[in-house]
């Protein structure tokens, strides 16, 4: 059954009906193509129902922009478009001489949203930043014991162990300091990461003395550009423009719908008829419609992200090197460039893309070789070879736009050494729970960058710290971590730029996973959609963004 949240009392829309599979959201007597023509509302075609709206609890890009980038605020961001750090919710930062304290001075006059469901009494302030974090540090706080969750992003960055403290300075609430246990270069820049996100600690205690603290993560109250309106699961979530935004100038729209359009066919035919004035990423076989239709724009820039197949190390006989190694080496990568990204992609061979910096270009794949992958089924005891699961999600990511159809390349490569693979696949969430908690044998993941610094690879994805999060192939590699650790102790990027090369020929030796490929970046927008700009990071951001009659 479909979920719905949504503002009983405003005595305007419902949700009447689905046409063809695409939801009918109707306002009065218009439908949204025609009210978004009229009035300043911009329908934006998503790719996928987000599990929730509490970004703490998340890595994907279908929950990030569904909520972290429309709802919430961070203390410091990313200037559109950019990885430009800019102040957010903290006006200004200073950073003592040993790198161990960060003092954030906060907004003055910043406005939590104010819902049917939360009447905020008072603007944001230190007791917000504190509840935040200390959620997400504190498994014994209230809160978390009545809403027991986890928080992959705090804790596969390693944050969960360099925060010492967090403590409010001064007597007026409006500076909090971070002290942490040893200098990190990454955690300036992993601030302005959506997971931290800043939530009303006024309305967590309500909903604490309420008995439904589980609410945060349906009806969520922040102080971004756009208020959370209602949520029909698998159709639509709705925004309307937040008034009394502390930066007005971000907000030009009066209501922004996302309607959740997993066919990527389907998109480009919303997107022709202006159902749709913003697209998610397009299939590389609808590159060529999209520039051609008058009435659209096709964004393009080098991506940030990377499709990679992940191999479970605490899975036999996925713990063989040589396995991984035969395996790694039996994947036809230019067929699947050709074939999944119609050319559209960069073969991949490191665990990060080429615009990183501290990129080891001298990295080089094993040659294909299927007598030799053979070969080493054979020395690892696997002569003829052996069946797995192969897991491809059900969704269109930048990262990877066909999934299904990768997977099947695969297959058909392991089959010519005699490993079968069954796929496997899930709804999108489940998909990323399941994963989190190692059911896969092999798996097709992908990452997109958040915040340009180069550990934001390498710990998510590889670190022992998450081997129960967004490391997938559960790898924990002692050389490795070492010089993770010493990197992030270092400010000098030369130096920290040696030891990223250093770990990336480890990851390269080892073979936890497979990196195939890096993508270009493609976004379709209408003509009259103006400031809109591509995110270098996965979500799309709608700040700045307006729309002409």
């Amino acid at each position: 059954m479909a979920t719905i949240f949504q503002n009983r009392h405003a005595g305007r829309g419902l949700f009447l009906k689905t046409l063809h599979g695409v939801a009918a959201l109707i306002f009065g007597a218009a439908s949204i193509a025609p009210y978004a023509a009229s009035d300043k509302t911009l329908v934006y075609c998503s790719e996928g129902s987000p599990a929730g709206f509490d970004p703490g609890l998340y890595t994907s890009g279908v929950e990030f922009t569904a909520s972290a980038e429309t709802v919430y605020n961070r203390l410091v961001d990313f200037k559109r478009g950019t990885t430009k750090l800019v102040p957010s919710l903290a006006e200004r930062w200073e950073i003592s001489e040993n790198g161990r304290e960060y003092t954030f001075y906060l907004r003055r006059g910043v406005k939590f949203h104010t819902t049917p469901w939360f009447k905020p009494t008072r603007e944001f302030n230190v007791e917000d930043v504190l509840f935040t974090f200390n959620r997400m540090r504190d498994p014994n706080m209230a809160f978390r014991r009545a809403y027991p969750t986890e928080f992959p992003y705090w804790h596969g960055t390693g944050l969960d162990r360099i925060v010492e403290k967090i403590e409010a300075v001064g007597a007026e609430q409006m500076a909090v300091r971070f002290t942490l246990k040893e200098p990190n270069a990454g955690f300036l820049h992993n601030l302005a990461v959506p997971f931290a996100s800043i939530h009303s600690a006024e309305y967590a205690a309500q909903l604490l003395k309420a008995g439904k603290p589980a609410q945060i993560n349906q009806q969520p109250i922040g102080t971004g550009p756009f208020i959370f309106h209602r949520y029909v699961k698998d159709m639509m979530i709705q925004f309307v423009g937040n008034a009394n935004y502390w930066k007005p100038a971000d907000v030009q729209l009066s209501r922004l719908i996302f309607s959740i359009t997993p066919d990527a066919a389907v998109r480009l035919q919303k997107m022709k008829r202006n159902e749709c004035q913003v697209s998610v990423y397009p299939r590389p076989s609808d590159l060529a419609p999209f520039k051609a239709d008058p009435h659209l724009r096709l964004l393009s820039q080098p991506g940030f992200s990377m499709g990679y197949l992940a191999y479970n190390v605490q899975h036999q006989p996925l713990n063989d090197v040589r396995v991984r190694r035969a395996l790694d080496m039996a994947v036809n990568k230019k067929a699947i460039i050709d074939a999944v990204y119609e050319g559209h992609a960069q073969i991949a061979v490191a665990p990060m893309p080429p615009l990183q910096w501290s990129y080891d270009k001298t990295l080089q794949d094993a040659p294909r070789d299927l007598k030799r992958a053979k070969e080493l089924l054979a020395q690892a005891g696997y002569p003829n070879g052996f069946t797995l699961s192969l897991w491809a999600p059900p969704v269109q990511r930048p990262y990877n736009p066909n999934a299904r159809l990768m997977a099947e390349m695969i297959q058909s490569d392991w089959a010519k050494i005699g490993v079968k693979a069954k796929i496997v696949t899930y709804e999108w969430a489940e998909y990323l729970k399941r994963a989190r908690q190692g059911e896969h044998d092999t798996g097709l993941f992908g990452w997109n960058g958040d915040n340009g610094d180069p550990d934001n690879w390498l710990s998510p994805l590889l670190s022992c710290a998450a081997v129960h999060t967004a490391n997938q192939a559960k790898w924990c590699n002692t050389r490795f971590e070492a010089l993770l650790q010493k990197a992030a102790h270092t400010s000098e990027e030369n130096e920290r730029t040696r030891l990223y090369i250093e770990a990336q020929k480890i990851f390269k030796d080892e073979q936890p996973f497979t990196s195939i490929a890096y993508p270009a970046a493609f976004q379709p927008i209408r003509k009259n959609v103006i400031g809109f700009k591509i995110n270098p990071f996965d979500p799309t951001v709608f700040r700045g963004v307006a729309i002409k009659p």
